[in-house]
């Protein structure tokens, strides 16, 4: 019914928009969710969890499938570096089955999803439209190129270090680490994520562009593990990953997921990020001081961004970034404590 009031509407039903529409449900807001693309949804993502993430994804009563993590191992070379999670497990969880948890957890709380595309925005003083729609407030999750964002005078134009993109695959492989593993190449990494008993995950992030099997031949060990498996998924990718935003309200619209603004998956956080900076927002809502968000954002988030900005900086430093590895070698407490404020 076009002319029906929602308490929220939520243009996006990725990990981000799907944790908003369960949050503002649960705390008793009626809340829809556009979303025009049909089926699961699937992204080039590493799909590590942290223990942080898994606890979020707990609170809103969602238990994806997965394999345990244990922690992070960097590797460079014949280098290598292992930090275990001291607080609790992580997961590797394929995407599709991230969506589905999150999708059958909206279905059960009654939230409908509907395909309108939302592609105007209009405010007024005690409400927004947003296309056919019509909210007390609009949450734009709606990726990383969000036009959202765009719409509402959100985005940032100012000036930014050199791109990267990922590319992802999966492959039938049992896994040989508890953990993610992360293998340094001169201008990219190589993720590799145990995302069931018989499954692997391989996310490479790179600032070079080109396609899955050249982006591998930087990693010769990893290539050489993975020359008789199958590949159980096409190549994903993503990209340019860093997105600036002017903020992450304006008036009655809010930005979630990388929507709000990202800036890279070097530290493999992303999903947890996008799912605690969810529920800020809807207890942002259901205190009625939506403008608190941002604030509430960039409190929740300044742990990550500025471990995930220290690293890029010194990964867009080839002198800097040979160095990363060696140093979790040889100083392994910094190395743990960094990857235990990722994952907490």
């Amino acid at each position: 019914m076009p002319d029906r009031m929602h308490d929220v509407v939520v243009a996006g039903g990725g990990p981000a928009g799907l944790a908003v529409a369960l949050g503002c449900a649960q705390a008793g807001m009626d809340v829809v969710v556009c979303e025009k693309r049909p089926g699961v949804l699937d992204k080039a993502c590493g799909e590590g969890l942290m223990p942080g993430a898994v606890r979020a994804l707990a609170a809103l009563g969602v238990d994806p499938p997965g394999h345990p993590i244990d922690g992070i191992t960097y590797r460079q070379g014949a280098l290598a570096a292992h930090a275990p999670f001291r607080c609790g497990s992580g997961r590797g969880v394929r995407r599709t089955q991230l969506h589905d948890a999150l999708s059958e957890a909206v279905r059960r709380a009654g939230v409908p999803v509907s395909s309108t595309s939302v592609t105007d925005v209009l405010q007024y003083d005690d409400h927004v439209r947003a296309g056919v729609l019509r909210a007390r407030y609009l949450v734009a999750a709606d990726g990383l190129h969000s036009p959202i964002r765009d719409l509402v005078g959100l985005g940032s134009r100012g000036r930014t270090s050199a791109p990267r993109w990922g590319l992802r695959r999966h492959f039938a492989l049992t896994p040989w680490s508890g953990g993610v593993e992360v293998t340094w190449a001169p201008r990219s990494e190589a993720y590799v994520t145990p995302v069931a008993p018989d499954v692997v995950g391989v996310a490479i992030l790179s600032s070079v562009r080109g396609g899955f099997t050249d982006q591998l031949t930087a990693f010769p060990e990893l290539a050489a593990r993975l020359a008789g498996a199958r590949p159980v998924s096409s190549v994903r990718g993503a990209g340019p990953l860093r997105q600036r935003t002017t903020g992450r309200v304006a008036g009655r619209v809010l930005l979630a997921g990388d929507a709000a603004g990202y800036v890279d998956a070097l530290t493999g956080e992303g999903l947890a990020l996008s799912l605690t900076t969810a529920a800020e927002l809807v207890r942002c809502l259901r205190a009625g001081r939506p403008a608190d968000y941002d604030r509430a954002w960039v409190r929740t988030s300044r742990r990550s961004r500025w471990l995930t900005e220290s690293l890029l900086w010194a990964r867009n430093r080839p002198a800097l970034g040979r160095l990363v590895v060696p140093a979790a070698v040889r100083v392994p407490w910094l190395f743990a404590a960094a990857v235990h404020q990722l994952a907490r």
